[in-house]
């Protein structure tokens, strides 16, 4: 994989390196203090992995891929924990099968706990070692692992929150979001026909599939200065948005009646009202909060509905490169989308699924061996999200983040922003 940092002085390299490892790992562990050692254990669907199984995993990626090459000392606790944590690098080794891993009550917690100060305390000596040599091979995989992990911190959230909405006691992961002040009108950015530079350029931490930077050329566009809230979505549900067919694509139409979707995930119908389950338990749904969990045929029902579309990836990120990148990320332990407060909501709250299909950027050439399985073995069956969601690092978002899901996922914090032409 081809990975980029910006030039460090040597003197603050090591200390910054080994100080962000640490500090990702530390709050891995954190984000499981408010749950129940049962609570590990349970996956409650094949896309949702168990908490246990997510702190184990991302041990192993460090493991695997950076002190198996880089520590001639190391030899794991449990070489049978390669078989079970393994996601999907099949040139790895075998794999546990995925919709099985609520199934694997051992290793314990505990034990997987202690896998992980294990692999934390190999990599801290590697991290010594290498010292500020940015230049060794090991620099860029503890980077990759880095982010990799950040990236488990939100499916980390994502899976409890499946896991606590299939529980019949709904319980909460912590506190319910406040209310908070609607927000403004809806209203439009404009952008005229060009040619433009998309994707990463360079500098930075860059995942491989946010490259290479290369020129589009986009028509004249307009795209909305907000997201769409639940109480724009019920308007297309009270319109009879999900009994439309002329309104969803074929296969989405499909979805919704063989999965019998009314609305999006987390919402339940109470009486004349409907509630809305978060991070937080179950509540009354605010009308004023972005709409989320919805799947790529929601969003692009609702985007006909209204008379517009989804914005492709190069507009998106045209309209994003010059807005702020406020917004409720997953450090102010909010976890739910909160109203515009005029920033635009371009980055956090929710993920936006855009018009793209998730393809290679031309010239783009996945790493050999095994990492090389991290992005590029996906493109295909799959639409790129754009942004961030509250589930999300707020240091792990970015202009040129291409996140991808295929076009039936609910569970992850994914939203719509309209886009139309002028």
């Amino acid at each position: 994989m081809t990975l980029v940092a910006d030039p460090v002085p040597s003197s603050h390299q090591a200390p910054d390196l080994a100080t962000r490892f640490r500090a990702v790992r530390d709050r891995t562990v954190a984000l499981c203090e408010p749950l129940e050692v049962e609570d590990f254990v349970v996956s409650s669907m094949p896309d949702v992995s168990p908490t246990k199984w997510h702190l184990a995993h991302t041990s192993w990626f460090f493991e695997t891929f950076l002190l198996a090459a880089h520590e001639p000392a190391y030899a794991s606790p449990n070489p049978r924990y390669a078989f079970l944590f393994n996601s999907y690098y099949v040139q790895a080794g075998e794999r546990h099968c995925r919709a099985q891993r609520g199934l694997v009550t051992r290793p314990t917690v505990s034990e997987v706990f202690d896998y992980r100060a294990f692999v934390d305390a190999a990599v801290m000596r590697l991290c010594d070692r290498i010292g500020g040599d940015q230049d060794h091979p090991a620099w860029p995989i503890i980077e990759l692992g880095i982010h990799h992990e950040q990236q488990h911190q939100e499916l980390l959230l994502t899976d409890i929150k499946h896991v606590f909405w299939m529980n019949p006691l709904r319980p909460a992961y912590g506190n319910r979001a406040r209310p908070a002040a609607p927000p403004g009108a809806m209203t439009w950015h404009a952008h005229d026909a060009g040619v433009r530079q998309v994707g990463h350029a360079g500098r930075g931490f860059a995942f491989d599939n946010e490259g290479p930077a290369h020129r589009v050329f986009t028509e004249a566009f307009r795209v909305a200065s907000r997201l769409v809230t639940n109480g724009e979505y019920l308007e297309f549900m009270g319109d009879g948005g999900y009994r439309r067919p002329e309104l969803w694509l074929s296969n989405g139409w499909a979805s919704l009646r063989e999965r019998h979707w009314v609305a999006p995930m987390y919402w339940e119908r109470s009486d004349s009202a409907w509630r809305e389950f978060t991070l937080g338990g179950d509540g009354d749904l605010d009308p004023s909060l972005p709409v989320t969990h919805v799947s790529y045929y929601e969003a692009d029902a609702y985007a006909r509905w209204a008379g517009h579309r989804l914005a492709t990836e190069a507009e998106w990120e045209t309209a994003a490169a010059p807005r702020s990148t406020d917004g409720t990320y997953a450090d102010g332990n909010r976890f739910h989308p909160a109203p515009d407060p005029g920033s635009g909501q371009w980055f956090g709250e929710t993920w936006q699924w855009t018009a793209s299909p998730y393809v290679a950027y031309p010239g783009f050439k996945p790493s050999p061996g095994a990492i090389g399985e991290y992005n590029g073995k996906w493109m295909c069956d799959q639409w790129v999200l754009r942004g961030a969601s509250c589930a999300t690092p707020r240091s792990h978002a970015r202009l040129t983040y291409r996140n991808f899901f295929p076009s039936d996922a609910r569970w992850q914090f994914s939203g719509i922003r309209l886009a139309s032409e002028p």
